[in-house]
């Protein structure tokens, strides 16, 4: 009996110490991945109900599901960090901000392959644009790398059209009308259709629009809907001028401070975001002129006369960017066109 008891004694004192070990190896396991965890800022240029910020918060949501909660990615809209424009790919290289948003026509002045989806005319449809994107996405992870970044994903914009006071019907309605546009392609396309580009921060072209400093817009659906430029502005011409890439990237220091298995998450949450994010612009795109359409704007399509002379005008665009493209841009482009 009461060697039953010492027995009994003993297994008690066995699953005790068994329960000790495996509550302190759960303990240092949880402390070892709350140590590991890794927190990044990234930026986002425009606001928080816009399509590419709700993209970023889309991804960051992913990320955090997929590295079990190691990796945190806040996101910063409306260009709150202080980043907007040109200067992106300077400043993720240089690590002031881990990752940011950016449109890639507005860097094209630092990398120049980034300015193909913005060629005007070149795309007119989804379909094409994704066609486009396949053929170039090899130059631009290479150009992303070239600047200290990993490129993680990209997504467009809905097709941009022409918002404005009064209506266009041929280019020379466009004569002297200023019209704020977004990145280099878009003002000498305008200035070969004889209008004023004009060049100026998202955040001021409302009250531009206002005063009258700006008549007219270069932009998508979506932006006219956000901007709720119907208070300001009459018409959207649907000109499929192009369907502009926003793409997401991160320092490669930043990146390579990841494990591997941070990293292939961090991946397939890239992956899926740029899936998503392409059928997003479509139904956006679809319901925002619809929306702007019920506010009292006049959305119509162009007239032979406005589509030759804007099909003549990309042309000349088309040619200067290849004109100053290596052979790899050639390639793409002319590879797009046969």
């Amino acid at each position: 009996m009461e060697k039953n008891k010492i027995i009994k004694e003993r297994k008690v004192k066995k699953i005790l110490s068994i329960l000790l070990l495996a509550g302190i190896i759960c303990f240092a396991g949880y402390n070892a991945k709350a140590a590991k965890i890794t927190k990044m800022n990234l930026n986002a240029i425009y606001g928080p109900t816009s399509i590419h910020t709700l993209g970023a918060i889309h991804f960051a949501k992913l990320v955090d599901k997929y590295t079990n909660g190691t990796v945190k990615i806040t996101v910063y809209p409306g260009g709150s960090l202080g980043f907007k424009g040109a200067e992106l790919l300077r400043v993720v290289k240089e690590g002031q901000v881990p990752m940011s948003d950016i449109l890639m026509g507005v860097v094209s002045g630092s990398a120049h392959v980034f300015g193909i989806s913005s060629l005007p005319r070149l795309v007119l449809s989804y379909r094409a644009a994704k066609r486009l994107y396949r053929l170039s996405k090899p130059l631009y992870k290479k150009a992303a790398l070239k600047w200290n970044q990993k490129f993680l994903y990209a997504a467009p914009w809905p097709p941009s059209g022409l918002v404005t006071k009064k209506p266009i019907k041929s280019a020379g309605d466009l004569k002297d009308v200023k019209i704020r546009t977004y990145d280099r392609n878009g003002a000498e396309f305008l200035r070969y259709l004889g209008a004023s580009a004009v060049s100026m921060p998202w955040g001021d072209l409302y009250s531009a629009l206002r005063t009258g400093l700006v008549n007219g817009v270069l932009t998508s659906a979506e932006s006219a809907k956000n901007g709720k430029f119907w208070e300001v502005l009459n018409h959207f011409k649907k000109i499929n001028y192009a369907y502009p890439l926003n793409m997401v990237t991160i320092n490669l220091d930043y990146w390579n401070a990841l494990s591997k298995s941070q990293k292939h998450a961090m991946l397939r949450a890239a992956r899926e975001t740029e899936s998503f994010q392409w059928k997003r612009s479509r139904s956006y795109n679809k319901n925002a002129l619809i929306t702007i359409k019920n506010h009292g704007m006049i959305v119509s399509g162009v007239t032979n006369r406005l589509k030759a002379a804007m099909n003549k005008a990309a042309k000349k665009v088309i040619n200067k960017f290849l004109a100053n493209a290596n052979s790899q841009e050639k390639n793409v482009v002319e590879q797009f066109i046969r």
